[in-house]
Order: C-alpha cells, then sequence, then structure tokens
C-alpha cells in the first residue's frame, strides 16, 4: 500500500503485535494532528508560532501515556465489574466520542462482549433505553468546557440504575466520582493530545476484561491481522 500511494506518512510505531490494533492507532492520532497543524498553517489559519505550540503538546505525549500506565493495576483490578456484562455502552462528548467508539470496538474485538461508542449527547435518542443495572456504562470526560455537560448525561444513566465507570482526570473524579462503580484517573492533559491519553485506558479495560472472561488476546477468533480478501 505504501509503495502505490502519492504520499506516504509513516508513523514510526515499530511493528504492530497486536491483532486489535492499539499503538498504530495511538501513533495515526498524533500524525494526523501533526498533518491539521501542517495545513493550517498552510492555509493561513496558524501561524508558525501556534504550530510550534501544537507540536510541543504532541511532545509531552509519551510522558501522559506513561503515566496513563501507571494505572493499569487499577484497571485489573476493576474488569471483573465488566467482564459478567452482555452489553457495555460507551459514552463520550466532543473529541471523546472517538474514543467512546474505539474503547467499544477493542471490548468486542478481544472480550466478545457486545459494546456500542455513542455521543453523549445522543443518549436520549436511543441507547437509553438499554440501561439497567446490568448494563455498564463507561463514561470518558476529562475536565473542561464539556465536563458539565458529560456529567449530566452520566447522571441520567445512573438515575435509571446504571453502573458507571468514569474516566477522567482527579478534577472530574472529585467533582463526579461519587456513585461511579469504579473511577478510573488519567493525567490532567491538554484537549490536543486528550484522545491520546484516553486511548489507554480503554485498551487496557478490554484487555483486562478479556483476560477475566479467558479469551485469547493474542488470537480474537475470526480476525485477521491484515486484509486478504476484498
Amino acid at each position: 500500500m505504501a509503495r502505490e500511494a502519492d504520499l506516504l506518512l509513516p508513523t514510526h510505531a515499530g511493528p504492530e503485535i497486536g491483532v486489535a490494533s492499539t499503538k498504530a492507532f495511538t501513533c495515526q492520532l498524533a500524525v494526523l494532528a501533526a498533518l491539521a497543524a501542517h495545513f493550517a498553517v498552510k492555509k493561513g489559519h496558524f501561524s508558525r508560532q501556534e504550530e510550534a505550540e501544537i507540536v510541543d503538546h504532541l511532545l509531552e505525549a509519551p510522558a501522559c501515556l506513561n503515566a496513563a500506565l501507571d494505572h493499569d493495576d487499577d484497571i485489573a483490578s476493576m474488569a471483573h465489574l465488566i467482564s459478567p456484562a452482555r452489553d457495555v455502552l460507551y459514552l463520550g462528548r466532543g473529541a471523546d466520542f472517538p474514543l467512546a467508539l474505539e474503547g467499544a470496538l477493542k471490548l468486542k474485538e478481544i472480550s466478545y462482549i457486545h459494546a456500542e461508542g455513542y455521543a453523549s449527547g445522543e443518549m436520549k435518542h436511543g441507547p437509553i433505553a438499554l440501561i439497567d443495572e446490568d448494563v455498564p456504562v463507561i463514561v470518558l470526560a476529562p475536565s473542561g468546557p464539556l465536563f458539565e455537560k458529560t456529567v449530566s448525561n452520566m447522571q441520567e444513566v445512573q438515575a435509571r440504575g446504571g453502573q458507571v465507570v468514569l474516566i477522567s482526570d482527579r478534577e472530574g473524579i472529585e467533582q463526579a466520582g461519587e456513585g461511579c462503580m469504579a473511577t478510573i484517573e488519567m493525567p490532567k492533559v491538554h484537549p490536543l493530545i486528550a484522545p491520546l491519553v484516553y486511548a489507554v485506558p480503554v485498551q487496557l479495560l478490554a484487555y483486562h476484561v478479556a483476560v477475566a472472561k479467558g479469551t485469547d488476546v493474542d488470537q480474537p477468533r475470526n480476525l485477521a491481522k491484515s486484509v486478504t480478501v476484498e
């Protein structure tokens, strides 16, 4: 594919061993962020100084990812709360919505639990009908301008007996963690790199739930690492 393409943007992630791609996902996010910043400069929307600030935030990402990985034991210890579920919902708003999709995809791929990712503002237009005490709801809500609205959706879930796992930074958990089935604390980061950082807990959660269920994480059934048929 690289040889056939007119332009190649390598991720330099090294070989992706996992069938359910993890580091490929985060590296592609970083490359796309850098590309967007470059386009913004070329189109006159960003100054070179603003582009440099974006690059600085991206350079902060590895340390923030390591800080997120420090919570691996915490995530492993609450995986048994999710593993019995037949259905799981993931909610996120704005840039966190695609991370909800990523979390749901990973859970489906390696633990074989049906999961869906939804924009939290759309919850009342369908998935709220599914919520009861047997459907865990994973909420991605870093503190910031969208936090209050996401927490409002989360509280609607709790009012209907839903069991919530809140993924947020310390400030967010202090504000909204009470009443949650579990919380996963992430470092407080710039919104630009939040998707890279918040990919870590949803991917780790899928991994530990799969381990708790005893599925083969390294060889998920029916999955192929590369496209072999059209």
